[in-house]
């Protein structure tokens, strides 16, 4: 089979496929131009951690003589190779695709300029805008005379700049037989300055500069001290290895420790370059012998603009009509925002299924056991948070109401790891209990636990989710919350913070799924008895929604699963290892990924359990990080309506057939097709089902 290893998609190439998903999103028609300029944004800034993790991770390996092939089915130089080589076909994919976008936003009367199309008028306008905000923030470095080249950042671009000095010689023949000076400099392009630089406008036209370009047409402003013939600026970037390394210093705190690990991560080893391929040979030789850019880096030829994770935040322009339709959040069905949301909790069950519903439930709950005179303690897990966090300000309300609040706080959490211990001291300062979880394992998994007095004993309260509490997140992020009261679900997770403080004790759980140390053991189990029921002639069948599927254990046994003749049905967004519709392997496996405007990334299983389904939200995905080496919960879902509605979204995922691709061995990303049955776009669809929901309650009322 193409691309395979033992019955195997290779991990970095289906999440290449799956990045090639993002770019197709960028290249439909049917998306509204602006939003195109999204997806090339997320393209890019996916591909930038990629490289800084994935590609690190394997050239170490190359370098540490590890036995690749016998892990990667592979040499690890091969496999650098061949990603490479992916990333080039796919960057020059994606220039044709931004050259087609801006071609079509000029027919909406929107114009990208650059330095060379500049107007008289906005000359004068571009030319102060340079000297009164961009002049300021520019660093400028002569790189000739150093000893050493500067260390240039991963999280910026610069203008790998070329200047050609004049002859000084007044002799004729002296001019032309004389090689002239070359001076190379590097010029820093702001990351405090908006990128796109919106240019005042008397007509219906609208017009935009790049930041590079404002830079390159004021290149006099800043080289005019040097007597030079010619000058040239071209784009260049950086990616460097995103590991952490720790020191083993017993007297330094965990917060210190990661502190100077993310201040290393500056200066960590090149692995990707990306070049302007208009730029001449000399000044490329030059900046890749100065920073030791050598053959094991990827070496990409690119367009005159890099960093374009930044069309993530191009401006709307106020052309609304250019976007998605932004749909506003429902409200949960029979839970109000108004009064006590833990008295409803006490009564039921409630799920929060984001975006289509509101995250304010998830802000409330939080605020109002913060101000609730019986509510004893709050304990919570955070990954990653929103800048300026309501759910960080709704904890040291609480705390300064005196409630004992605990948060375990991953500060691991990768690319949030200053954001996170920045969140750490300021909630210490306000007399929140940390935990900084357990040697080894990072805390993944999303849960909080309310502690309330109620006639003398304690009542507990709680949230378990597939996504983070970050309320940023939550308006692209489909994720999946349950509100909950139910003892022995709680009872179980405060046993997990009780892990937290004293981890060399492993607790049993009664409900709850917890990795490290079960939950491997307890999805095998349900595969197990879906096969055996297959075998009695039982109703079975696994639906599996999910981010990623790379663990070969687990796929070696929905394929035993499938050969035993249950049917399973996956919804996998990014990698897939597994290959579905192989004849002795996985004939009874389907799998499709849905790449739309919002990010898929619930958790959702279902068994079907001789027709009683069991449905479970999750944390964790079908990797070997989360089954074994994170804290991530799995939890059952006991009430019949949430377990109904679980099963009905799975469903309406499942018929899409707009924005669905299939997961196949060729990793062409082919779309779903569904023969003469109409166009059904499953986020459009869901949408509609919770509003439908709230249809149905209003016609009861009146």
């Amino acid at each position: 089979m193409n691309n395979t290893h033992n019955s195997y998609i290779d991990r970095e190439k289906s999440w290449l496929t799956f990045n090639a998903r993002v770019l197709q999103e960028a290249n439909d028609e049917n998306v509204p131009l602006l939003d195109r300029f999204r997806f090339l944004g997320i393209f890019s800034n996916n591909l930038d951690e990629f490289f800084r993790v994935r590609y690190a991770a394997i050239r170490r390996m190359s370098h540490e003589n590890t036995e690749t092939e016998r892990i990667l089915g592979v040499s690890a130089e091969q496999l650098l190779k061949e990603i490479t080589e992916i990333v080039i076909e796919q960057q020059s994919e994606s220039l044709r695709i931004l050259s087609e976008i801006e071609k079509k936003l000029e027919k909406e009367n929107i114009f990208i300029i650059n330095e060379k199309d500049i107007s008289k008028e906005q000359e004068e306008f571009i030319h102060d805008y340079f000297i009164q905000k961009v002049s300021p923030a520019v660093v400028t470095i002569m790189l000739n005379d150093l000893d050493e080249f500067p260390l240039l950042k991963d999280t910026s671009g610069y203008l790998a700049v070329k200047l050609v000095m004049k002859s000084e010689s007044n002799s004729i023949v002296d001019k032309v037989f004389t090689n002239k000076e070359i001076r190379y400099a590097v010029v820093e392009i702001p990351n405090t300055i908006n990128r796109f630089v919106v240019l005042p406008s008397n007509s219906e036209k609208q017009y935009i500069i790049l930041l590079d370009d404002v830079i390159r047409y004021n290149l006099n402003n800043i080289f005019n001290i040097f007597n030079y013939e010619s000058i040239s600026a071209h784009m260049i970037k950086i990616t460097r290895d995103a590991q952490l390394e720790f020191d083993s210093d017993l007297s330094k705190s965990l917060i210190e420790k990661i502190s100077s690990s993310v201040k290393d991560r500056r200066v960590g080893e090149p692995v990707r370059f990306v070049y302007d391929q208009a730029i001449g040979k000399d000044t490329l030789e030059f900046f890749l012998k100065g920073m030791k850019i050598d053959s094991s880096d990827s070496i990409i030829p690119g367009g005159r603009y890099h960093n374009r994770r930044d069309y993530m935040s191009f401006p709307n322009l106020g052309r609304y009509d250019l976007l998605y339709r932004s749909n506003v959040p429902l409200p949960i069905t029979g839970l109000s925002l108004e009064g006590s949301i833990l008295e409803k909790i006490k009564k039921k069950d409630y799920l929060l299924y984001a975006p289509y519903q509101s995250f304010s439930y998830i802000i409330k709950f939080l605020r109002e056991a913060a101000l609730d005179p019986k509510v004893a303690s709050i304990k919570i897990t955070l990954y990653r948070l929103a800048k300026n966090s309501q759910i960080v300000s709704s904890l040291i309300n609480a705390a300064k109401n005196g409630k004992k609040v605990t948060v375990q706080i991953e500060l691991q959490a990768r690319f949030d790891e200053e954001s996170n211990i920045s969140y750490s001291e300021q909630m210490q300062t306000e007399g929140i209990e940390l935990i900084f979880g357990v040697k080894g394992l990072k805390v993944h998994s999303k849960i909080c636990v309310i502690e309330r007095i109620e006639e003398g004993k304690v009542k507990r309260y709680g949230l378990i989710s597939t996504g983070n509490f970050n309320e940023n997140s939550a308006k692209v992020y489909t994720d999946v919350t349950l509100f909950t009261s139910n003892t022995e679900i709680l009872k179980d997770a405060a046993k997990i913070f009780d892990f937290f403080d004293v981890n060399y004790r492993v607790h049993r759980y009664k409900h709850l799924i917890v990795s490290p140390h079960y939950t491997r053991g307890k999805f095998n189990k349900l595969i197990e008895r879906e096969i055996s029921n297959a075998l009695l002639g039982k109703e079975a069948f696994i639906k599996l929604k999910m981010n990623s599927i790379s663990d070969f254990k687990m796929t070696d046994k929905l394929y035993e699963a499938s050969n035993a003749g249950v049917k399973i049905q996956l919804i996998v967004r990014g990698i897939c290892c597994l290959i579905p519709g192989v004849k002795g392997l996985s004939e009874n496996i389907e799998a499709i990924s849905i790449v739309d405007n919002y990010l898929e990334h619930s958790r959702i299983y279902i068994f079907a359990n001789g027709g009683d389904p069991d449905v479970f939200i999750s944390s964790a995905d079908f990797m070997t990080r989360n089954l074994d080496a994170r804290v991530e919960v799995t939890c059952p879902i006991y009430d019949e309506d949430i377990k109904k509605e679980l099963i009905e979204t799975f469903e309406i995922g499942w018929k899409a057939n707009v924005k669905a691709r299939i997961h196949s061995d060729d990793l062409l990303n082919k779309y779903r097709k569904r023969g003469d049955e109409k166009p059904f776009r499953a986020q459009l669809e869901m949408y509609n089902y919770y509003q439908k929901k709230l249809d149905v309650i209003a016609e009861k009322v009146e």
